[in-house]
């Protein structure tokens, strides 16, 4: 792999001692291909290094590949790069205990993610500038192209019903048991207290139906070497420069000094010696946390740095209703998917903000049809057990992931230094500490859900709806609800807000994505976001990546 894709041990020392690069992304995740592809777009000779502190893992999202290739996710996929307080830890400051960490391979989470990709509105943006709000909006139709977003009820809108029989016998359908769902939402999920809008869930999914494929999740690494192989060709015709990546390269340090009365970033001290970056521009495309850790420990004088933190809380739900309750004209066929997004707030404010990503499968036979269900799950990163669905026969299971904001403006929660820790790339320390406000958000999304089981989606009333209790793969069907602490996820995801951007001199980030500490240096994704929302990061993360592109290359 590094021969072929990646720099070479001699090409690397080309690389840092001849090469002069326009940029220096570090990162091979969606912000770095994001960036890179609208700038090779706009100028082809735009001379491009991408640095990835891991190395090769897999050619694409691991839902697209054999089943066994299941149990990369999590657990020895990940990485934490920082240390968690004791309090937070040993579960004295609320049920949240750890943070879900970096996945440190070539492509990063874009391998192992759910790949909901829901746009933001103007409300759910409550709290941001106006002129980051507006750029994200300018670009949300291109990022949706480059993640390849589609509609869960677009998948099989073409096909008749006859069709979607015959499909059905191959693969799982979004067919009838979608539109089912959609409708009773639309009608009636409004009525449950905090929900105010329903919608089929965007997914980054669409394949270009090469070799019958017309469901395929969304990962950068076949696209980001294809981006490197057209600019190799464009680069041999003298038509172009070629993007360069190297692995298996950690950032440890950015070395900075004054120039022209402002702070620059010179050169970077990484695993496998100094790089200068000479009129480079520096663009961190590498997460929310690792950004953080390193800017701080270059830029020691900068204040603000983690004070701000925030993510997204988790309670899951698995709960099944009758199929002669939802189906009682025998339209579904044998194995049917659907998946819908379900936004809501606690207390009327948008300051609290959660949503349901709302997965819903009936299968005639999991046991048989496991591999493929799982090809086309809308959220295998929460999606129904083998023991669930095979003790659910005639009936339709529904897997809620619900995820709350954390509250991005409580002292108590912060991402500062670890003085303990003598390594710089990990001498960080993560608190977390839920507050009032997070218990409200996490009680009304809860019981929204709830309420969209029972009020909603069981058009025969509560009676008819059974919740899954224990472990999901030991434990039994009961008209009973999980408890708080069944239902409760310890772990959060979709860390936001260290590096937040503002007008403000005291944000961490300008309005132009600019690090305030330095000249030069550019922070992508999560940590630019001021308050977290509840949505899913990804697609807006991309948007403001293509955003940072355009103005960088404009300014030239």
């Amino acid at each position: 792999m590094d021969h072929v894709f990646f720099l070479s041990h001699a090409e690397w020392k080309a690389a840092r001692e001849e090469n002069a690069y326009d940029y220096v992304v570090v990162g091979t995740g969606f912000c770095a291909l994001a960036f890179a592809q609208r700038v090779l777009e706009a100028n082809p000779h735009s001379r491009i290094l991408m640095i990835e502190r891991g190395a090769f893992f897999l050619p694409e999202h691991f839902q697209n590949l054999p089943l066994p290739f299941k149990d990369t996710l999590g657990g020895l996929s990940e990485t934490f790069p920082w240390t968690l307080s004791a309090t937070t830890a040993l579960g004295k400051d609320g049920p949240v205990r750890w943070q879900h960490g970096m996945v440190p391979f070539f492509g990063g989470r874009s391998t192992l993610w759910s790949a909901w990709c829901p746009r933001p509105n103007g409300d759910e943006l409550a709290g941001w500038p106006q002129a980051t709000i507006e750029a994200a909006r300018r670009n949300f139709e291109t990022a949706e192209a480059l993640l390849r977003v589609q509609k869960a009820d677009q998948i099989d809108l073409e096909r008749s019903t006859e069709e979607l029989r015959v499909i059905g016998k191959t693969r799982p359908v979004y067919g009838p048991l979608q539109r089912c769902i959609q409708s009773l939402l639309r009608e009636n999920g409004a009525s449950v207290d905090g929900i105010y809008r329903t919608q089929a869930a965007p997914l980054a999914s669409a394949a270009e139906n090469v070799n019958g494929i017309d469901f395929q999740k969304y990962s950068t690494p076949g696209d980001i070497l294809a981006l490197a192989d057209r600019q190799a060709k464009l680069h041999a015709a003298g038509k172009g420069a070629r993007l360069d990546i190297v692995s298996d390269c950690t950032v440890d340090k950015i070395q900075q000094q004054e120039i022209d009365g402002a702070r620059q970033a010179t050169a970077l001290e990484t695993s496998r010696g100094v790089l200068p970056l000479g009129a480079a521009q520096l663009i961190l495309a590498m997460g929310t946390l690792p950004p953080t850790t390193l800017l701080r420990n270059s830029f020691p004088d900068t204040r603000t740095l983690g004070e701000r933190f925030s993510a997204h809380f988790i309670s899951s739900i698995v709960a099944r209703v009758p199929k002669s309750s939802l189906d009682p004209q025998g339209q579904f066929g044998d194995l049917e998917l659907s998946a819908c997004y379900v936004a809501g707030v606690a207390d009327d404010s948008y300051e609290q903000q959660f949503h349901i990503q709302l997965s819903s499968l009936w299968d005639v036979n999991p046991a048989k049809n496991a591999g493929t269900a799982l090809r086309y799950m809308p959220d295998v990163v929460a999606t129904a057990s083998q023991v669930q669905l095979q003790t659910s026969e005639g009936y339709v299971v529904f897997v809620c992931a619900v995820l709350g904001e954390l509250d991005y403006d409580n002292p108590g929660s912060w991402f500062l230094r670890n003085h303990q820790d003598g390594n710089v790339t990990t001498n960080s320390l993560l608190q977390v500490r839920e507050n009032a406000r997070d218990y409200r958000t996490w009680d009304a999304m809860d019981e929204a859900t709830f309420g969209i089981l029972e009020e909603v989606l069981s058009p025969e009333g509560v009676a008819r709806v059974e919740y899954w209790l224990g472990a999901p793969d030991k434990g039994e069907w009961s008209a009973e609800r999980p408890g708080r602490q069944q239902r409760r996820v310890d772990a959060l995801v979709h860390e936001s807000s260290t590096l937040y951007l503002g007008e403000e001199e005291s944000a961490p980030v300008d309005l132009n994505y600019r690090f305030r500490g330095s000249n030069n240096v550019y922070v992508t994704g999560g940590g630019l976001w001021p308050r977290g929302g509840s949505w899913n990061p990804t697609m807006t993360m991309v948007a403001l990546a293509q955003d940072l592109a355009d103005k960088l290359e404009g300014a030239k």
